[in-house]
This record gives C-alpha cells, sequence and structure tokens, in this order.
C-alpha cells in the first residue's frame, strides 16, 4: 500500500503541512509506505493545451506529454493506492501551485466521451484537506464548499472516491503583532489553535488510516 501527500502551500511546516503529514502517519499505522511531496518545490506549469494527451493512437494517449518537474510525480502516481491533496485557500480557491498540479493530474486522464469517463488504471481513494483563515459561518457565506465541491466532482470521476477535511480559523503569524491584521482577535485565534486544531490532526490521521485500509468508499455527485 501506496500512500502519497501532495502539499499545495508554499509553507512546508505550517497548516497543511501538519495535517498532511498527520494524514500519513495514519496512513503508516496501518503499514503504508508514504510519501509527501511539496509542490513549491517543483518547476512546472499547468496545462498548455497541447492534446497530446487525447490524440487517437498517439504515444502520449493517457498521459501528459509535457516535460518538466511534474512529469516523474504523474508516472509515480500511477502506483499510488490512495492520494492526500492538501491547499490553503486563497481568494476562494486552490492555490495556483495546486490548480496548475491538478490540471496536469486529471485533464491527461479525461476521455470526451458522453460519460466523461477516465484512463486511471484502478479505482483509488483520493482525500482533500482545505485550510484556510475563514471561521465556520463565513465558510458557508461565502460558498467555498460549493466552489471546492468542483475540484472533488473531477477527482471522484477520476479516481473513484473522494473525500474532504475544511480546517477553518487558521492560525496564520507566530506574532499577530507585527503584522496588520486588526480583522482577527490573536487571542481567539491561539485559543483556537490550542483547542481545535489538534481535533484536525486527529482527523487528518483517521482519514490517512482509512486510506491505508484499501476500502473505497464512493460518493455520487
Amino acid at each position: 500500500m501506496k500512500v502519497l501527500a501532495f502539499n499545495g502551500s508554499p509553507r512546508k511546516t505550517w497548516n497543511t503541512a501538519v495535517l498532511l503529514n498527520h494524514a500519513l502517519e495514519g496512513a503508516a499505522s496501518q503499514g503504508a509506505e508514504t510519501e509527501i511531496i511539496h509542490l513549491y518545490d517543483l518547476n512546472y506549469k499547468g496545462c498548455v493545451s497541447c492534446f497530446a494527451c487525447k490524440l487517437k493512437d498517439g504515444k502520449s494517449y493517457g498521459k501528459c506529454a509535457y516535460k518538466d518537474d511534474l512529469t516523474p510525480i504523474l508516472e509515480k502516481i500511477e502506483q499510488a493506492d490512495a492520494i492526500v491533496f492538501g491547499s490553503p485557500i486563497y481568494l476562494g480557491a486552490v492555490t495556483g501551485e495546486m490548480r496548475s498540479f491538478l490540471e496536469r493530474l486529471i485533464f491527461q486522464y479525461l476521455v470526451y466521451d458522453k460519460n466523461y469517463s477516465t484512463l486511471f488504471s484502478k479505482k483509488i481513494q483520493t482525500g482533500f484537506i482545505y485550510t484556510m483563515n475563514v471561521d465556520d459561518s463565513r465558510l458557508h457565506e461565502m460558498g467555498y464548499e460549493r466552489h471546492l465541491n468542483l475540484t472533488e466532482m473531477a477527482l471522484q470521476r477520476t479516481f473513484g472516491a473522494v473525500e474532504s477535511l475544511f480546517v477553518t480559523d487558521t492560525y496564520q503569524f507566530d506574532d499577530y503583532s507585527k503584522y496588520v491584521v486588526t480583522s482577527f482577535d490573536p487571542e481567539k485565534k491561539a485559543k483556537r489553535r490550542k483547542e481545535e486544531f489538534p481535533n484536525d490532526c486527529k482527523k487528518a490521521f483517521e482519514m490517512g488510516a482509512r486510506f491505508a485500509t484499501g476500502v473505497i468508499t464512493e460518493e455520487t455527485y
């Protein structure tokens, strides 16, 4: 069992990365081999619309033909048994690095048939961990779930299953007094970090442990 995690945050030791590492610890607790890949370490572009992955009888049919740092990563995913994606929310969406990665990952498998079927060779479990500064009430008010659901639909169609974990009201700075952030209450943020973030980490751990069992839990969109 191989479980991969992809960190779409520029930070390697902060909220998103911490949660992804907990997910991998959960997978490892069930005997899985794990690896985390930091997307901001890689040099790559999003889909360049060459359509080589759609060319009839083409040598790159079903495979992204563009060569850069993502090429070996996309090959590695072929061997994965589960994948956990993680990203902070920037302007209501995942980071640009994560979005570009998902374009390259998903589009190569997408078939332009009536069912928009997939060329991925098996069904595997995927998960998405989102971290964000907004609290639960603003999460719903701003429609983040509805927007992010579109990405999850694509993951479900491509890989067979997806689940998500929304981590809200995250602690962004070591010292809030150094920044212009008067709309936030640093003490409230610190309290949430101390009391609730451990529960979020536990949920991430449990996600990883479930994924390592190899049981596919399909969701219908």
